[in-house]
């Protein structure tokens, strides 16, 4: 095959790689310049606010919960994906690793347009796994609610994180049982109003 075939083949390949899922603050926050945004599915995980956030939403000795990728085979996790200049790549990965490093590692993943599609593209995401040193672990929604209505860091309090994924996820009309079970019990006790 001609050597130009082949370049224009890898930039084909290359451009098609370059997208960035988001389901966390990403949807809501993306501080990157993308061309295109769309909503999309990862299968095999869920969305869970299992993860410590000390530098984000609390400070150390008081971190607060952020949402991670949990492996499920049964469910798939709805979010945006971003596609972005393969030229810009290396910037916006490099300001992202330094926005997810407390315990967020770098994954490539399928991006599906649907559960039931076939994927359009694989993503790039970043992915807290339970043995990082941040990992807070599961919790009921309703202590989760309490845990986080009292804590905040330089980004903002906790519980406006977890009430702007919410907004976030019904604008793309997603439903997310976990995140909506959280939300219900912030308004409950009266943190809606108190964010807003």
């Amino acid at each position: 095959m001609p050597a130009r075939v082949l370049a224009v083949l890898g930039c084909a390949c290359l451009e098609r790689l370059m997208w960035i899922f988001a389901y966390g603050s990403l949807i809501f926050r993306p501080s990157f310049t993308f061309i295109e945004k769309r909503r999309a599915y990862v299968k095999g995980w869920a969305r869970r606010f299992w993860q410590g956030s000390p530098d984000h939403r609390g400070v150390p000795g008081a971190p607060g919960r952020v949402v991670t990728l949990v492996p499920n085979g049964d469910e798939a996790c709805g979010g945006c994906a971003y596609r972005i200049d393969p030229h810009l790549a290396p910037e916006i990965f490099a300001a992202l690793d330094i926005r997810e490093q407390a315990g967020f590692v770098r994954r490539s993943l399928a991006l599906h347009g649907e559960p039931h599609e076939r994927a359009f593209a694989e993503g790039i995401t970043w992915v807290a796994g339970e043995a990082n040193e941040h990992f807070l672990g599961p919790m009921p929604e309703r202590d989760i609610a309490a845990y986080i209505r009292g804590r905040s860091g330089p980004s903002g309090t906790n519980a406006d994180y977890a009430l702007r994924l919410l907004d976030a996820l019904r604008a793309l009309e997603i439903v997310d049982a976990h995140v909506e079970e959280i939300g219900r019990h912030l308004a409950d006790d009266g943190a809606l109003d108190a964010q807003r």
